[in-house]
C-alpha cells in the first residue's frame, strides 16, 4: 500500500469520529456561556478594560455566538432524520 492509499484509509476510518465528535461543540460551548454569565467572573473584566462598553461584550456573549454558530452539525442531523422519516 502507498503512502496516498494510507492516508485515505486512515482519513476514511477516523471520518465518523470526526462526524460524531462536531456535534460536540455546541454543547460545550452553550454550557460554557451558561456558565460564564450565571458565575460572572469579573476579575479579568477588571484587568482588560475600565468599564464595561457594551453589552456584546464579554465571554458569555462570545461562547454564546460560537454555540450557535456550531450548531449547523446538528441542524444536518436533524434535517437527515426528518427527511427519513418522510420516505
Amino acid at each position: 500500500m502507498d503512502r496516498a492509499k494510507a492516508y485515505r484509509w486512515k482519513m476514511g476510518s477516523l471520518a465518523p469520529a470526526a462526524d460524531w465528535l462536531c456535534l460536540a461543540a455546541a454543547p460545550a460551548f452553550a454550557l460554557m456561556a451558561l456558565l460564564t454569565g450565571v458565575l460572572d467572573g469579573s476579575s479579568p473584566d477588571l484587568l482588560c478594560s475600565a468599564s464595561r462598553a457594551s453589552p456584546w461584550s464579554g465571554m458569555a456573549v462570545m461562547y454564546a455566538f460560537m454555540s450557535l454558530f456550531h450548531t449547523v452539525p446538528w441542524l444536518r442531523l436533524i434535517s437527515g432524520r426528518q427527511s427519513q422519516w418522510r420516505r
